[in-house]
Order: structure tokens, then sequence, then C-alpha cells
């Protein structure tokens, strides 16, 4: 039943989890064919790595300068163009595909469906609201393109295997000029990345203080997991705003998910709840964290979180 677009998304010339974690989502559809779009100034790099994704039948290459970045008004026109003839065009719930879709979607004339955690029929999906408290079904219309972000936290990545066939794409669509790239602040890391890491190690507020996040750091690289961070820690400055971790901040599903000093407001266990195995260390024994986590250590974080390291 119908075609599916999956757009890809990727950075320094790799493919982020994400997208296989959409073509996931649209075997769900059964649908004739899955094809993946790679926007980029030289994708054949990204191209040849999606192309190796089971069950995606071809991967669309679209080469252009001014796809260098990923910017969604620059995108979003040639998305609607290639969009012509799917039944179904997918983004990750990601920062990329919350920025891109929903200017995809507008172009095309269609209501955006978002966080789509299962599949009930092809217009027929379920999402989260209230945080994650409860679950709706929503119905697109029938008749219509189906535009949807996929919550990545909620679909494991499609296996590797694949040959799909790549075939470079020119679309004819009118790139905006009010919209264009001047350049990019961001902190350098070399930790894996905070949305797509399979370890993640995140601190509260119980840390005390940025200079005290070097523990959180540390422990971290012995583990190689990302860091994150919860409200409470980001608000009171310890670390910035993009490690937020939490229904404010980044939706993630890492195997491991150490909570250290993170008390476990309803917000951040939002963030966390689709996580493989959770472990809290909190030296209050009543905290909220300790509902939810597989495994609780009630102490001092600054004495556990050393003898852990050292047993490392």
């Amino acid at each position: 039943m119908g075609k599916v677009l999956i757009i890809a998304e990727h950075l320094d010339g790799k493919l982020n989890a994400s997208t296989a974690k959409c073509v996931t989502a649209a075997q769900a559809l059964s649908p004739d064919a899955i094809d993946v779009a790679v926007f980029a100034a030289d994708p054949s790099a990204v191209a040849a790595e999606a192309a190796q994704i089971n069950s995606v039948a071809k991967v669309l290459s679209v080469a252009n300068d001014a796809n260098a970045q990923a910017i969604a008004q620059v995108l979003a026109p040639q998305v609607a163009k290639l969009a012509e003839g799917y039944s179904h065009v997918f983004g990750p719930s990601t920062t990329f595909g919350k920025d891109l879709m929903p200017c995809v979607a507008a172009l095309l004339g269609v209501a955006q469906v978002s966080d789509v955690m299962a599949v009930e029929s092809g217009h027929v999906f379920k999402r989260p609201i209230y945080a994650g408290n409860a679950i709706i079904t929503v119905e697109a219309p029938a008749g219509q393109t189906v535009v949807a972000t996929v919550r990545t936290a909620s679909w494991s990545e499609a296996a590797k295997g694949g040959s799909a066939t790549v075939e470079a794409a020119s679309v004819d669509a009118e790139l905006p000029s009010h919209t264009r790239y001047i350049g990019l602040a961001a902190g350098e890391s070399d930790r894996p990345d905070l949305q797509s890491a399979k370890r993640v190690v995140s601190g509260g507020r119980g840390v005390g203080s940025a200079e005290n996040f070097k523990i959180i750091y540390d422990f971290a690289d012995k583990l190689g997991a990302a860091v994150g961070a919860s409200r409470a820690a980001v608000d009171a400055g310890y670390c910035p705003n993009e490690m937020q971790v939490g229904q404010t901040g980044k939706i993630i599903a890492p195997e491991l998910y150490v909570a250290i000093g993170i008390s476990g407001a309803i917000q951040h266990l939002t963030g966390i709840k689709d996580a493989g195995t959770i472990v809290a260390i909190n030296k209050d024994a009543d905290a909220a964290i300790f509902e939810i986590a597989d495994i609780g250590l009630v102490g001092d974080l600054f004495s556990v979180l050393p003898e852990l390291e050292a047993a490392l």
C-alpha cells in the first residue's frame, strides 16, 4: 500500500541512526516500497550508507551546493517536489526532523503527524501526549500525503545488509533567498551524540556546580557514554541546554542510562522512559527516579562515582 519516502539525517558525511529507525516505522505500514532521500552538497558517502539498510528499495541522491547545511527552508521545497508520487513522507523526531518536516507539511498543504510511536494502519497512528502520560490515536485524512515525524525512542534501528540502488535525482524547486547559512556555534566534543548514543550518563541538581560536573564527564568517558543533564542542572548553569534530557530537551532511548543526582521530575522521566536499563544514584532514598530505575544505589555521588570509576 503506497510508497514511503524517508528524509535522511546526516552530519559530517555520516548517516544518523535515526534514519534506520524511520525505516523500521515505515516497515510497519507494509508499503510497496521504502525509498530514502539524501540531500547534501556531495551525498555519495551518506547515500552508500543508506543503501545498506534492509528494506530500502532505492536511495535518491540529491546533490546541490545549497544543501551543504541542513536548513529547513532550503530543503523543504526540494522534499515537497520529491514527495510527488509518495503516500507517506517520514522524518525523525529529532532537532533536524522537527525543524524540517513542518515546513514540508505546510508546502504540501497537509497537517503533520508528530512523534509516531506506533502504526495502526496507513493513516492511523499512536503518539504520546501530556508528557508521555497518555497515548492518543490520530487519523490523517485519506487521499492526502501523510507527513510524519517518527519518535526515534520508540523504534529500533532497521538491520543492515541491504543493497538498494542509488539513483541521482534532480529536483526542480525554487529555493528561498530569505534564509541562508551564516555559521554554526557549537561546543566541540569527542563524546558520542546524545540523541543516538547507546550509553548515556546524566547529572542533575545534586552535582552541585558546573565545576563538579567534571565527575560526570570523567565517569561517562570511562563508559564511552554521551553526557546529558536534567533541566534543573541546565537551569542552574551547570551545563549548556543542548545537553538537557526530558520533555523540554531530548527524548532518548539508550541501552544504558545512568542518572546521577537526579530526583526524577516527571518532565525528565518522559525523556528516558524508553531506555533499556536505567541506573539511578541518589542520596535521597525517596527520590522519584528510583520508582522507574532497574538498578538503584542510595549514596553520595561524590563517594560512589570514584569507586565505580576505579572498578571500571
